[in-house]
């Protein structure tokens, strides 16, 4: 555990109005903070997920992970998951700061390495944990610190994100990055089939439209998509409009009923059985209580 990042992470959230999370002066740099357990369900999108006191869990599919004081999530695909800080208390909160990843430019640093980098055998993976220490930890460091002086963001964060790409790149899961980064064809072609039914998950889902744009059987396509993201595409496209219809109902653009119809569902019963069975409660009350700052999970 970085203690000079811990201080500056708590010094942060300590100055800052509001509730977290902290969207900062840093384009794709947010600071979280917690003084009690809690669980959410988040769209994850490619991130450095610092973890600088406390600790937490994230789900993706049947798939947890937990990382704590000097760890981190790594997530290379836009997916959906669930999430729960496990460890925070008033005296001792969870502390954590998540830290966008662009893949264009881990594919520019990937290009300008002296040494190629391997992507890793198999069948791509798009979430892992690492220990952030040496020089990723003081990158981390000194993204903080810059909030600090926001004249001087525009010029130097690109350099520390570039900085941050690279020692993710040379670093022991390197071949992890790059197998998403990088890729090879068949890859390529799963992740774009991802993107498609990310960007069209109200529409109905055709397993063999998707298989072949990757390219692949069903089966075979089913068996990557799995590796990728821990879901099937079933859950992926559940997930997703899941969590748009609580999106719509908590911003109280829509009622239940026409939440559901806009992200997909034919039949609004089916969608409150699945919306109660993913978050706890059924859609009105869920909303309300999120609305008023409670917590409608049980």
């Amino acid at each position: 555990m970085s203690r000079p990042l811990l201080d500056a992470i708590k010094r942060y959230t300590e100055s800052q109005g509001g509730t977290s999370p902290w969207f900062t002066a840093i384009e794709d740099v947010v600071i979280m903070r917690a003084e009690l357990p809690h669980q959410s369900q988040v769209l994850f999108r490619p991130s450095l997920c610092v973890v600088a006191q406390g600790a937490k869990w994230s789900a993706f599919g049947g798939r947890r992970y937990e990382y704590g004081p000097g760890q981190a999530l790594v997530v290379s695909v836009e997916m959906p998951a669930f999430s729960r800080v496990v460890q925070a208390s008033p005296d001792e909160p969870f502390l954590g700061i998540a830290i966008g990843l662009d893949p264009s430019l881990l594919g520019q640093v990937i290009e300008e390495l002296p040494t190629p980098v391997k992507p890793s055998p198999g069948v791509a993976r798009g979430v892992f944990v690492t220990h952030y220490d040496g020089p990723l930890s003081d990158c981390v460091l000194r993204l903080v610190r810059l909030l600090d002086t926001p004249e001087a963001i525009p010029h130097v964060a690109p350099l520390i994100k570039r900085e941050i790409a690279y020692w993710l790149l040379t670093g022991p899961h390197a071949a992890d990055v790059a197998k998403v980064t990088l890729g090879d064809p068949g890859t390529r072609r799963v992740l774009g089939a991802v993107q498609t039914l990310r960007a069209n998950f109200a529409e109905p889902m055709r397993i063999d439209e998707l298989a072949g744009m990757a390219q692949l059987s069903p089966s075979a396509f089913h068996r990557h998509f799995k590796a990728l993201t821990s879901m099937t595409p079933l859950q992926f496209q559940k997930q997703l409009r899941l969590l748009e219809a609580r999106h719509l109902l908590v911003a109280g653009q829509a009622n239940a009923e026409t939440a559901a119809y806009r992200v997909g569902y034919e039949s609004p019963s089916q969608f409150s059985r699945e919306y109660t069975r993913m978050f706890g409660s059924p859609p009105r009350r869920d909303a309300t209580a999120l609305r008023s700052g409670g917590d409608s999970s049980h």
